[in-house]
């Protein structure tokens, strides 16, 4: 793998990870009723995650990269499915609510980290991170508040659950830091294409979508896989602190691009959006501001 070791170099590559996930709710807008086609997006993306992480790692690992597989444990296996179901409730996320309510949950990713390397990992939180956590809540209920018909509603829980899916993700490789990241993504992508193939046939549902809608399926996998590579290469020099803010390329870009009237979506937040994300920015600035560890945050949409 390419190696940066200047952090000049590596701000920017991080930065431009961000701005190419940033991309991916615009894709989702200008699918074809995305909603109603839920399970083959899934089956089309994860399948183009499969493939292009194993592409990737016999590009950089030769013809053995299939020996990660043997590697991956127990801890791999629930990071790529808590990334695979972070995957799949993603769409369901972003096709019942706006863009900037699923965006926002994700942003507050770090915070659900955590809390379940508290639960689970028995890692301490300072009462920096607490305070942090408190902010980001406030600004979640704000968000809930305004979103309460049914549809917006189910959109903002499957958000959550979708922040909560990466975190698993993050969390598991902190647990054994020896399991293989990329294999694990990998990994999720097969989660998700079994999962979606098993669902289509039992429904005897088409398993492919309109050729224009797999294309934008494919791309937004293809999207995650770039940003993903590009981020994997930068973020070793960064401060998880920088990390963090960094981050948040991914979600400004990704509600101003659904905003901006000439890409064709104009999606305005909501009121509620607004100050509630308001909130959950200030959450991850003083958190940022204040973590003193060294730990590493990974967010795909």
């Amino acid at each position: 793998m390419i190696e940066l070791k200047n952090e000049k170099i590596a701000i920017p590559v991080v930065l431009l990870a961000g701005l190419i996930w940033s991309f991916g709710p615009l894709v989702v807008r200008y699918m074809n009723e995305p909603n109603l086609v839920p399970w083959q997006y899934i089956f089309v993306r994860g399948l183009t995650i499969f493939l292009v992480i194993n592409f990737y790692l016999f590009f950089e690992e030769g013809k053995n990269f299939y020996k990660n597989y043997f590697k991956i444990g127990i801890s791999g296996i629930i990071g790529g499915t808590g990334l695979g179901i972070a995957m799949i409730t993603f769409i369901y996320s972003i096709t019942n609510t706006s863009a900037a309510i699923t965006l926002l949950c994700l942003a507050a990713m770090p915070f659900f980290t955590a809390l379940l390397g508290f639960l689970f990992l028995k890692e301490k939180i300072s009462i920096n991170v607490w305070v942090s956590i408190f902010i980001a809540t406030v600004g979640i209920i704000i968000i809930a508040i305004g979103n309460i018909e049914k549809n917006s509603l189910m959109g903002l829980i499957f958000g959550m659950t979708s922040s909560i899916g990466f975190s698993v993700f993050s969390v598991s490789l902190r647990w054994k830091k020896d399991t293989p990241k990329f294999t694990t993504v990998a990994f999720s992508g097969f989660f998700c294409f079994m999962a979606a193939a098993m669902v289509l046939y039992m429904r005897d549902m088409p398993f492919l979508s309109t050729s224009y809608n797999s294309a934008l399926f494919s791309l937004h996998g293809t999207l995650v896989c770039v940003g993903l590579i590009l981020y994997s290469i930068g973020s070793k020099v960064i401060p998880a602190a920088e990390l963090t803010l960094l981050s948040l390329m991914e979600v400004i870009g990704g509600i101003f691009w659904v905003w901006v009237p000439i890409l064709g979506i104009n999606e305005i937040p909501s009121t509620n959006t607004i100050i509630g994300g308001f909130f959950l920015f200030m959450s991850i600035i003083y958190y940022s501001l204040t973590i003193k560890t060294n730990r590493r945050f990974i967010a795909l949409n």
